[in-house]
């Protein structure tokens, strides 16, 4: 068994161990309790792959530039306009020219994608060297569950490079992250990216006004409660290095809108399982009525959860163009 299967066992039973509460306006769940469907003949929770979100640009090529010459990312599959990037082991991020995609580059960017690192420190360094614009600097305190700061990209989406410190806060994420191996810079992509600055895991935190409604409702798709509870910010876990969080807008870098910028997804080997879930969720309403084929390369269908967040399920076909990414994805 490769390291990759094992670690993807381990995130399943994680995902159905961990019972940390949720917001005071949640629906409890005792230690014990599984988080499932009333119906004994509702559809089966299928697996997830990987993590993915999809963000907009102006100019796409630019952006590229951006990730894969400065934060070394690796481009697994380019379809020209879109350009999907390894960021973490099982954890994506495809960049989409605007004019092509479901968001326009104007839209609020209500998001921010947390890059969970041990060398937060040497992330800084190079970083601010290369003169990327910061929104918040590096100021670690001791004492504090998590340190890091927020950089800017080059059409203004929030990058946090994040590193959680032993505390009770993080007492059932800490475990789950010792078990990823992390991501180091891949020798093809020619960057200037030090060799030692590896990504853990990532999380994307999204923004809500109603918590309760929104964590009950990743509650109900991932089968487990958060994995982290900070109170006002909570997060899933989606994939073996995939999280998703949940955030107060009240309280966080972002104030909730109506439009945003971003497109959710989740990578998977059966998009026509997780339609036949999801069409029953409740919160959950579909953008489209059947699962579609996408430029022959993915069959996907998407939807918007309960504050309209698109969220998109993506099964990659064995096509031209898909080699490297299905490498990937299947952990060959």
């Amino acid at each position: 068994m490769s390291q990759h299967r094992m670690v993807a066992m381990l995130t399943t039973i994680t995902l159905t161990s961990l019972f940390v509460a949720c917001s005071s306006d949640s629906a409890p769940v005792s230690e014990g309790e599984t988080v499932s469907r009333e119906k004994e003949s509702d559809p089966v929770r299928p697996g997830v792959d990987a993590t993915n979100a999809f963000y907009y640009y102006s100019d796409v090529g630019a952006a590229w530039s951006f990730y894969t010459e400065i934060l070394g990312l690796q481009t697994v599959a380019d379809y020209g306009f879109a350009k999907i990037l390894r960021v973490a082991p099982a954890s994506y991020l495809t960049l989409v020219d605007a004019k092509r995609g479901m968001h326009s580059a104007a839209e609020p960017k209500t998001v921010t994608l947390a890059l969970v690192t041990d060398e937060v420190e040497g992330w800084y360094e190079y970083l601010t060297e290369a003169g990327v614009p910061m929104r918040a600097e590096f100021q670690p305190t001791i004492g504090r569950p998590h340190v890091g700061f927020v950089a800017i990209d080059p059409e203004g989406y929030f990058l946090e490079f994040e590193r959680f410190e032993p505390h009770e806060e993080n007492e059932h994420l800490l475990p789950a992250l010792e078990k990823l191996w992390p991501l180091y810079p891949d020798p093809s992509v020619n960057s200037s990216r030090p060799a030692e600055l590896g990504v853990r895991a990532t999380i994307l935190w999204l923004y809500y006004r109603d918590t309760g409604t929104a964590n009950r409702f990743y509650t109900e798709i991932f089968g487990a409660v958060p994995i982290v509870d900070q109170g006002w910010a909570w997060a899933y876990q989606a994939s073996p290095s995939g999280f998703l969080g949940i955030v107060d807008s009240e309280r966080g870098l972002h104030q909730a809108t109506e439009d945003k910028g971003v497109t959710v997804s989740m990578f998977v080997d059966d998009v026509d399982a997780w339609f036949e879930y999801m069409k029953g969720a409740a919160g959950f309403k579909l953008r489209s009525e059947e699962v579609g084929d996408e430029s022959g390369h993915v069959r996907v269908f998407v939807g918007y959860d309960p504050e309209g967040y698109f969220l998109e399920w993506d099964t990659f076909l064995d096509v031209e163009g898909n080699e490297e990414l299905l490498r990937h994805l299947r952990q060959e």
